[in-house]
């Protein structure tokens, strides 16, 4: 039963804009982890959707940290508010508003942030409003973990995955036989990811279950156990079924012959594959080659200069055919069909959007429209030649293609990095972002206030439902505004981004450093790139872009949450207005 039901009104918005908040963490930084696996083909937009649903549902729910700071990182002290805890109440809500506001129109222009910037910056504008500049902690246990987090978080990670990928190019993939040292590679590479993962669910990823409080010898037990039975176990059946599908090219073979293990190795001739049959997709399909791009003449921005003097020349208007400098896609691919187009007519036919069949039609649709889509095509084709993506395939051409099944063996392990990080995000991170809801129920429920929340399992359960719509509904827009664009993305590549940006977080647990999962995976991303030994195999303003968005993050999430704030507290009221 509330106690503080004056203010039944506050705990509502609050429900609102915190579910607009999860639903951002959904579309934008859930969005963003996958980005890689998408952009390198090792997942389809369904696979990808499916795996960080279910992840980071069970991941918060099952593991989800059941208490959180009522002030995320302390920026703020709680203290101050004991005598009025209402107003510490209505503090979250605007650091709510302000956070939700700020993701809504960063997912919207396609600008990847860190979500537990967002609130951080939401809560600093609070306490400025309510406390004054002095109440904030400005030091190394406040803000400036925030601003150090800039440059730790990127350089680190980048560190860490170019050492991977450069031990994977030279040890892997520049051999002679590069699929059958693949092959020797491949059982050593999942026993060091598993157990590099399982450092990060037993330190990060499951805060209910308190593992972090294991001994060292029970950890180091986990963690080698875990590795070498990983590493068996790809012996044993993983092995038998990439030599049978790959090497002899088996294309009757479906996934669960996996099970059979050794037993691959007593089958039959492989019979004879039909011509319309493809072992292995192409990963670098789409992207061509510096000698490709020589051999057809001319890069795709030469062809668009050359088309506007031949038209300006003929009279036509040279601005119809300019490439616009938005990185997002053209209409037609943003889900609004062509006003002549047939799926315009039978939308029309239809009649009008609120009639009962409509709204089933169109729920469907914006749920789902997400799912069918190339991300991969889109990248390249949505704002080819823009001021932010550049000549994109001048800039992978840059980037060197290695053997095609080789690359294959890289996508498994790509995969269980995804599910991975993703399960240890719903777990620790999703419950921090809840921290403030928790705060806002606690108080309107009890009317008391404790420096740590309580979080209810309906909380966690809500917000793990709002980030999964959020990233089915619209997590595909980030996905294509990144990935490729930065650089030039293969399972190999994908792989060694994600295993360097889930060390950084293991370290970085460990060390009590400031780090956010969006930054470590977009440093990972640029120091996999610069392994080219090509600067310009990176789309540099692409990521001064991205930097720009960490940067204003605070001070945007601030401003509104903090102005919000002190308009209410300091608003004349009837009767006791000047």
């Amino acid at each position: 039963m509330a106690v503080l039901h004056q203010f039944d009104y506050i705990f509502a918005i609050g429900m609102i804009f915190a579910f607009l908040d999860a639903w951002n963490i959904g579309a934008n930084d859930v969005a963003n982890s996958f980005a890689t696996s998408v952009s390198s083909r090792s997942l389809t937009m369904k696979q990808a959707m499916c795996i960080a649903s279910i992840c980071e549902f069970t991941g918060a729910v099952l593991v989800g940290s059941r208490v959180a700071d009522t002030v995320r990182n302390k920026i703020i002290s709680v203290t101050k508010f004991t005598k009025e805890p209402s107003v510490l109440m209505l503090g979250m809500t605007c650091a709510l508003i302000g956070s939700s506001t700020y993701l809504t129109v960063a997912t919207r222009i396609g600008l990847p942030v860190s979500t537990t910037h967002c609130i951080v910056g939401g809560i600093i504008g609070v306490g400025i409003a309510t406390l004054g500049a002095d109440g904030v902690v400005w030091g190394w246990k406040g803000v400036s973990q925030v601003f150090a987090a800039w440059v730790i978080a990127p350089a680190i990670a980048g560190a860490f995955a170019a050492i991977i990928f450069l031990i994977t190019k030279y040890g892997v993939l520049k051999r002679k036989n590069s699929f059958k040292a693949g092959l020797v590679a491949i059982p050593i590479y999942f026993a060091i990811t598993s157990g590099v993962l399982t450092m990060l669910i037993v330190w990060k990823g499951a805060p209910s279950l308190k593992l972090d409080k294991w001994p060292a010898g029970k950890v180091l037990g986990c963690i080698f156990g875990v590795a070498v039975g990983v590493a068996l176990i790809c012996i044993i059946f993983f092995l038998p079924y990439l030599h049978r599908k790959l090497m002899q090219e088996d294309w009757t073979l479906k996934w669960w012959h996996i099970f059979f293990g050794p037993l691959l190795m007593r089958r039959g001739p492989v019979p004879e594959k039909p011509a319309n049959v493809v072992i292995v997709q192409d990963y670098y399909r789409g992207h061509k080659t510096r000698e490709e791009l020589e051999r057809d003449g001319a890069s795709p921005n030469h062809l668009i200069v050359d088309d506007l003097e031949k038209n300006h020349k003929a009279g036509a208007n040279p601005t119809a055919l300019r490439v616009s400098d938005d990185i997002s896609p053209p209409l037609s691919q943003t889900g609004k069909p062509a006003p002549h187009s047939l799926e315009a007519a039978e939308q029309k036919s239809l009649g009008p959007w609120y009639t009962p069949g409509n709204l089933f039609r169109k729920g469907k649709y914006y749920f789902f429209r997400g799912v069918d889509r190339d991300v991969v095509s889109e990248q390249g084709a949505a704002g080819k030649g823009g001021f932010l993506t550049g000549d994109l395939a001048a800039m992978h051409a840059r980037t060197p293609h290695f053997d095609n099944k080789t690359e294959h063996l890289y996508s498994f392990l790509q995969v269980m990095t995804a599910a991975t990080a993703s399960f240890a995000h719903g777990a620790n991170d999703v419950s921090n972002a809840l921290g403030p809801l928790s705060a806002i129920y606690l108080i309107w429920h009890t009317g008391t206030l404790k420096p740590k929340a309580p979080v209810p399992i309906w909380v966690l359960l809500y917000g793990a439902a709002a980030i999964v719509i959020g990233l089915w509904t619209y997590g595909y827009h980030i996905m294509r505004n990144l990935g490729n664009r930065l650089t030039l993305h293969s399972p190999s590549r994908g792989f060694s981004m994600e295993l360097g940006s889930a060390l950084t977080v293991v370290m970085a647990t460990r060390l009590a450093l400031p780090i956010s999962t969006t930054q470590c995976i977009t440093g990972a991303t640029v120091g996999v790139g610069l392994c080219t030994g090509d600067i310009k195999a990176i789309n540099w303003r692409m990521v001064a872009w991205i930097y720009m968005g960490w940067i204003i993050t605070l001070p945007v999430t601030a401003i509104i949450s903090g102005c919000l704030m002190a308009i209410i507290i300091n608003a004349p009221r009837w009767g006791h207005a000047l």
